[in-house]
């Protein structure tokens, strides 16, 4: 079983076969905005003061995110890590209340609990990560099992890095999955660095999807920055998974283009991929096309960019406006009731 690499989209009407019409491609343009935004404003909450411990970003993986949430049903869970900011966006989770969880308030997702990027909102699907990062897998390769034991035609996404695909609980993921046929597309974003460490360094074969064969499932290969592409692609996997096809690895390619944090310069990364990767920038390109292939206009492009500016704005603002937690409710929302279990995505 080859693994296959995806080409780019090229057309118009190649987009609208695969269920997107114009205003979605502007939705998701408004999207990709609004994520590279927070994460830039992000950076400044950071210098003035305003976010305690570490912070992480997404830049240049913001195509490969948003095109795989886009392609999700409503129904369906992911388990999103600190990359994929694109993810929350797009499921719904409001940018004001994602600035609030940066800086510790209790309208984050976590409510002031847990670390600051291990965020999610259970009712939209998602599932927070934790530190540990390919630990992630198991947990949507178990829920995919829940979704086949129930006869429920739902799919789990599970995202992991092209480091953190080197650990056991990865193999041990992909491996259940695989024999049972379960609904599952796993997303591997590659963006070439496991911190410091290289890819030459973390794997020995080409592609991380070519390990899909030897758990029984395709590999696909698809360029992270092309948003309709990564769209494309998961959701043939995300429905082939669902008409109980199997799981699929998805490989997105990217370069993670700052450091593994904002402690770190990045300065082992060649100068020159920077600078060659810096002209595939995934919010550039997706303009570029809307401008070729769909007729986005100045006037269009500025209205977006525009609203973007002006709900960045309010959401810093609402954000902090929101409390510190109260000591004294450290322990409250910690542990699950059954009444919080009651949701949609747990029935």
């Amino acid at each position: 079983m080859a693994v296959r690499e995806a080409e780019p989209v090229g057309s118009l009407k190649e987009v609208r076969d695969a269920g997107l019409d114009r205003e979605d491609l502007l939705g998701i343009y408004r999207v990709l905005l609004i994520t590279r935004g927070i994460e830039e404003r992000g950076h400044i909450l950071y210098r003035q003061g305003k976010i305690p411990g570490s912070f992480y970003t997404g830049r240049g993986n913001e195509a490969a995110a948003v095109g795989v949430a886009t392609a999700m049903g409503a129904e369906d869970v992911g388990t999103p890590l600190q990359r994929d900011m694109g993810v929350h966006i797009t499921r719904g989770v409001e940018p004001w209340r994602i600035f609030a969880q940066y800086m510790g308030r209790v309208d984050g997702p976590t409510r002031g609990r847990d670390g600051n990027v291990h965020l999610a909102d259970a009712n939209l699907g998602l599932h927070a990560m934790v530190s540990h990062l390919p630990a992630m897998l198991p947990v949507a390769v178990g829920m995919g099992l829940a979704f086949r034991i129930r006869e429920e035609k739902r799919v789990a996404v599970a995202w992991c890095g092209e480091g953190a695909a080197a650990r056991g609980d990865a193999h041990e993921g992909m491996n259940f999955a695989g024999v049972r046929r379960l609904p599952v597309v796993f997303v591997i974003d590659n963006n070439q660095w496991a911190y410091s460490t290289p890819t030459h360094l973390g794997y020995a074969i080409e592609h991380l999807a070519d390990r899909a064969a030897a758990y029984g499932f395709e590999g696909v290969v698809v360029d992270g920055t092309d948003v309709l592409a990564v769209y494309r692609e998961a959701k043939r996997a995300i429905e082939k998974a669902r008409e109980g096809g199997g799981p699929t690895l998805i490989e997105s390619l990217t370069l993670r283009m700052e450091g593994h944090a904002v402690h770190d310069d990045a300065y082992y990364v060649p100068k020159e991929m920077f600078e060659q990767w810096a002209k595939r920038d995934p919010l550039e390109r997706f303009r570029t096309w809307l401008r070729e292939h769909a007729d986005m206009s100045d006037e269009e492009e500025d209205d977006i960019a525009g609203g973007v500016k002006k709900v960045l704005n309010d959401a810093l603002r609402r954000a902090e406006e929101s409390p510190l937690p109260d000591p004294a409710t450290l322990l409250d929302g910690v542990y699950a009731t059954p009444e919080d279990l009651d949701t949609p995505h747990h029935k």
